[in-house]
């Protein structure tokens, strides 16, 4: 199982080459939302995503024999850029699946990074397979984006660094893909806060772990089709799901349109730039998606990687 301990190594390993990123507040939030609320910036983390804590982690603790083979991960985008920032900061290799249809920005900072990039398609090819098999045929060592207990403790320093900034809160919101980001934040936030209210938000038209938790176990749906491609995922993880089906309360749900409005806010309001994935949990709250909120709510702003030419299309489209 995953525990507090795992998280705390954790920040350990990655404290001074992962940033400590600040933390955010709007006295028009504040109003709008009923509550004082605490976002916890990620699009300021390195690769602009808090997937380099988990990937940074992972590529720490494995054996020089591992390291000196190489590592292999599948991601949409910042999973796939973490594991090549980390692979190559310590000397070694990574090969990385990606979708054929991701953010162009991601496929290049990736491929920046340097990175070998392979691609599939996402909505034919189990990519859970083809890495899978990829990192055998190559002899590599697999680094899957969120279903990883060094991956889940180093998301985990999210919630950490935050509570231990700010102090005490009442819930969290937490964007949900393949629900590691959850799990680490949640096991650190419940030993710091008990009673927090953990809250995942995912878009309505991926609504894979509001089902799962509906029905007590992993529901599958179709890859769905969504501006927060970072949460395109059909089903919760397996070791993720078993963390937060405990400790995660509920999972909103938010529409594209709700994403695009908290990405205009972002940028309007906060002067500050999200990925549609990384805006969902500030789109759950400007949308009153979760009621009952406590008098400290912390929000997790998960990421920024955004093409420019995206971005203005996305926020037109708003």
């Amino acid at each position: 199982m995953l525990t507090f301990d795992d998280v705390q190594a954790a920040a350990q390993r990655i404290e001074g080459t992962a940033h400590r990123t600040p933390v955010l507040t709007s006295r028009t939030l504040n109003a709008l939302a009923g509550a004082e609320v605490f976002l916890k910036a990620e699009n300021f983390q390195r690769i602009g995503a808090f997937k380099f804590r988990g990937a940074f982690n992972a590529v720490t603790r494995l054996t020089p024999d591992q390291r000196a083979r190489g590592v292999a991960a599948y991601s949409s985008g910042n999973h796939a850029q973490a594991v090549a920032l980390a692979a190559s900061i310590t000397g070694t290799s990574a090969v990385i699946l990606m979708p054929a249809d991701a953010p162009p920005t991601k496929v290049a900072a990736t491929r920046g990074y340097g990175a070998e990039v392979v691609t599939y398609d996402r909505y034919t090819e189990d990519r859970t397979a083809l890495g899978t098999k990829l990192a055998e045929d190559r002899g590599l060592t697999l680094i899957p984006p969120y279903d990883h207990y060094d991956v889940m403790a180093g998301q985990g320093t999210v919630a950490l660094e935050l509570i231990e900034e700010i102090g005490p809160l009442g819930a969290l919101l937490v964007p949900v893909g393949g629900g590691g980001l959850m799990a680490g934040c949640a096991t650190a936030a419940t030993a710091l806060c008990p009673g927090i209210r953990m809250i995942g938000v995912e878009p309505a038209a991926g609504d894979d772990h509001a089902r799962s938790l509906a029905a007590g176990r992993r529901v599958e749906i179709e890859v769905p089709r969504t501006i927060a491609d970072g949460q395109a995922i059909p089903t919760p993880g397996e070791l993720t799901f078993a963390v937060n089906r405990r400790l995660m309360e509920s999972c909103a749900l938010v529409s594209d349109d709700e994403i695009k409005a908290a990405m205009r806010f972002a940028f309007e309001r906060l002067k500050i730039v999200l990925e549609p994935s990384g805006a969902s949990a500030l789109a759950a709250l400007l949308a009153g998606r979760v009621t009952g909120l406590p008098e400290r709510v912390g929000v997790v702003l998960s990421g920024g990687n955004v093409g420019l030419e995206r971005f203005v299309e996305l926020l037109d489209q708003g």
